[in-house]
This record gives C-alpha cells, structure tokens and sequence, in this order.
C-alpha cells in the first residue's frame, strides 16, 4: 500500500539518502519524507551520539533508559520551559498543566483529575461508540478521508462535551489546532499567528466562564471555575489555558493515534485480518502503535542544575528535547523494535511520558482509539490507505500524516 517505499514502522514515503550523522546542526522533520530521514537519523543518534548539542546549544537526549531518567526527575529537570528560558520575566498560566513544576504542578493536576476518573472515562464509551456510528455514516462511497471523516472530529466533539462548549463548534476548535500546529517557532509571522489565535480561542471561552461564574454548571469548565487552589479560585487565563490545552493536545493525540493505527495496519494486511476476527488484539495494536508511532516526537525539559549524561556536562537552564519517537524504538529495550509487534511482552512504551507528567488524557485516548477502530473493522470489510493518493505529514513534532485517503469495500 505504500508510494515508492515502506518502512518497519509502516511509514509510507519516499526512499531517502544515507541516514544523517552528528554533524548535522537541526534535527531531521517528519516532512518532506514520512519520518524516513529522521527515523534513520535517531537510530544512528542512539548508536553514536547519545547526547547531542545542536547549532541552537539546545541538548538532545535519544535513548530510552535517558529520557525515563529525565521525566522521573522534576527536580532536575524542569517543565517550566517559559519561566526558565525567559529568565523569569514571563510564567505560564496555572493551568498550562505541561509547564508547572511541583508543588503546584501536583495541586492543580489534583483539581483537574476529577474530570479524568476511570468511571468517568469509562462511562462515556456508549457515547463515544454512538458518535463515531454517526461520523463514519457521513463516510459515502468507497474512498473517503479518515482525519477528515473520523480522525479530527471525533476527539474534539469528545472534548468539546467535556468542557461543556457547544459541540457544534468543532469545526471553530479544529481551525484552531490547525493554525497552531502550523507554527514555526522559528518564523516571527508564524508566531505571532500562533499568539492571535490563543487570544481568539481566549476571547471564546470567556463567554462561557462568565456563564459558570453566574450559575455552576456540572462539566470540566464548571469544576475549574468554582475550585480552588490553595484558598485561591483560578483566574480566567488559567481556565482558558488549560481548556485551550486540552482542546489541542486531546485532540492531536486521538487524531494521530486513529491515523497511525490504520498506517500500521496497512503494512501488515495478514495482521490486519486476524484483528478483525480476534477483536481482544485490538487494545494492544493501540498500545504497539503508540509505541511505534508515537503521536509526538518528542517533549522539552529544563536542567535546574548541573548534570551529567554519557560524560557530558550540562550546564543549569539547558534546554533539553527528550525524544519519545526514538525511545520507543531503543533496541536495547524492545526486542525487533522496528516491526509492529501488537503481542510483544515488552510494552513500556513512552508515547504518554511518564511520572508526574504522565498525559491525563491517556485512558481517554485509548478509549477513544479502541473504539474508533472496533468500529472501522465492523463496517468494513476492506480498509487500506490509498495506494493512489501521495501522503504529506506535519511539519512539528506531531508523527503522523495530515490527512489519510481510505480504500474500502463496506462489509
């Protein structure tokens, strides 16, 4: 099902030069080729240069045992990348959950945890499988686009419910993640995009917190308004911001997953088929998938000391880019570790992070995985990405493709 080649890990692209070495000054993107260049880049990385300096004298750390020392480390390695790099001139909102560091970090992860429960997660389902019914109805003919149809408005309705803002404005939430992650940290123009939009989605929400100042209203807004942190109530930036993060980041992490399963699949068409006569398989083809093919690629710490790695110095305020992609793909820790095992003992995949920042979302997103792809297989008979249609990816940190032309034959 693939273009002109496919990877172990069920890429579809272009058959790429000899992988980059050290020398290079940027890290490789996951355009123009799929994540080809880059896979290849960061298993040389892991082999030759398990540390790495950049031209930006930003740190780059590759292998699994690394990253997990890092992300059990708040301590050493802080998430407040805003305060830190800017010298303490600007903080990030209390509720931009990603950037606080403890005690803070663990009081407002407490407060927003209520909306995250297993028996609130898991009550949702019947909802979820109703939805996604309706969404793959819309799906006529037998092609259709699975990010268009499925992928992309899916998790946001599910988030959109959560928060309790109207469900109809998904459209409004998916033009906004769009723009934002299209930036270019490196473009002035791009952020200053990247920043009109955070007003916009801001201006949005306030409407609705003024409403749930007025009369409490039993949804994740309604809860964020009306507690307290500390003896405090949360200001109206941190309730945008940490609705703003979760309408983002939720929604990326479902959309790329739902896209990567079926490009994992693909690759495996034997695999494929037991999966719909086995449906147990179905939950770890997810967890393989986001091992394989992580949704992001990678995620930032701070040093707030001198520390050490593989006798490399880092100084304090060094920023440091943990790569998931590349840890989930150590073969020192998983054994084949390019091939789509979904049966494999070792699963210790580290798409979601890990310690105190490990995502809050994830069991809604494997929910929300599961689900979807239950579904496919039951209304399908056929699925297989395209074979005509030429892939483009995102061109940050997110692994995946931006959209997924389907081949299918109804069951």
């Amino acid at each position: 099902m693939a273009e002109e080649g496919t990877s172990d890990v069920g890429v579809t692209r272009e058959v790429a030069d000899p992988a980059p070495g050290p020398g290079i000054g940027k890290a490789p993107s996951v355009e123009p080729d799929g994540g080809t260049t880059l896979l290849a880049w960061l298993a040389r990385m892991r082999e030759e240069c398990p540390v790495w300096r950049d031209e930006a004298g930003q740190v780059h750390l590759f292998r699994y045992e690394d990253v997990q020392r890092v992300l059990a480390d708040p301590a050493t390695f802080s998430s407040d990348t805003v305060g830190r790099l800017s010298g303490g001139e600007r903080q990030a909102p209390r509720g931009t959950l990603l950037l606080l560091d403890p005690p803070l970090h663990g009081k407002m992860r407490r407060l927003v945890s209520r909306a995250f429960t297993p028996g609130l997660i898991s009550g949702l389902e019947p909802w979820i499988t109703e939805l996604t019914a309706e969404l793959l109805e819309s799906a006529g003919g037998d092609r259709f686009d699975l990010v268009d149809v499925l992928a992309n408005p899916l998790p946001v309705t599910v988030i959109a419910r959560m928060l309790g803002v109207p469900t109809a404005d998904r459209d409004l939430f998916q033009g906004w993640a769009d723009q934002l992650l299209s930036t270019d940290p490196e473009d002035p123009a791009s952020v200053r995009r990247m920043e009109e939009t955070g007003a916009t989605i801001s201006a949005y929400l306030q409407g609705f917190i003024d409403e749930r100042r007025r009369e409490r209203q039993d949804d994740l807004l309604g809860t964020l308004v009306h507690a307290e942190l500390d003896g405090e109530r949360l200001d109206d930036e941190d309730i945008a911001s940490f609705a703003t993060l979760l309408l983002l980041a939720g929604h990326v992490t479902t959309s790329v997953l739902l896209g990567n399963t079926l490009m994992c699949l693909d690759g495996e068409p034997e695999l494929f088929e037991r999966v719909r006569e086995e449906r147990s398989l179905v939950p770890a083809v997810i967890e393989e998938t986001l091992r394989l093919r992580p949704p992001f690629t990678r995620i930032e710490r701070v040093t707030t000391a001198v520390t050490e790695f593989h006798g490399t110095s880092l100084a304090p305020n060094t920023l440091v880019h943990l790569w998931l992609l590349s840890a989930n793909l150590d073969e020192e820790v998983f054994d084949d570790a390019a091939a789509f095992r979904p049966e494999r003992s070792n699963s210790r995949q580290a798409a979601f992070g890990h310690g105190i920042h490990y995502c809050i979302g994830a069991p809604l997103a494997r929910l929300e995985g599961r689900v979807a792809l239950n579904a496919l297989l039951d209304r399908f008979a056929r699925i297989e990405v395209d074979p005509d249609a030429r892939l483009t990816y995102h061109g940050t940190n997110v692994f995946g493709a931006r959209h997924l032309p389907l081949a299918v034959k109804r069951a």
